[in-house]
């Protein structure tokens, strides 16, 4: 499977960010399938014109996002996301929740805040 990667240097989105986004969206899709090995930072920067340092970004963020894993010096591979992503999500969400009662905020309104923040996200 070839991966298809591109970085628009007009968009006003950051490199890295663009990198990270297409790696994670085909993790999720199953274009990118787990097990599925990622090109070494360097050549994957000189592909597609980047610097090293924004490729390496981009693959530190997706690891701490648990979308992938380095195994040393066997190479960088697609994780199984699924499992992590929720893991995060439901850590952050206990997190929101109990900010919220912190604050003060009761059900409705702490309801409201998250159904905000998601339209602002996905629309």
């Amino acid at each position: 499977m070839t991966l298809q990667i591109s970085v628009d240097a007009t968009s006003a989105t950051a490199p890295y960010e663009q990198l990270r986004e297409q790696i994670a969206a085909g993790a999720r899709d199953g274009a990118l399938p787990v097990g599925h090995r990622l090109p070494t930072v360097r050549g994957l920067a000189e592909d597609l014109g980047l610097a090293a340092n924004t490729v390496a970004k981009a693959y530190r963020a997706l690891e701490a996002d648990g979308v992938i894993e380095t195994r040393g010096r066997h190479g960088t591979f697609i994780a199984a996301a699924g499992d992590a992503a929720h893991r995060r999500t439901a850590l952050a969400a206990a997190d929101f929740a109990r900010t919220a009662h912190r604050l003060g905020l009761d059900h409705a309104a702490a309801r409201s805040a998250v159904e905000d923040a998601l339209r602002a996200v996905y629309g």
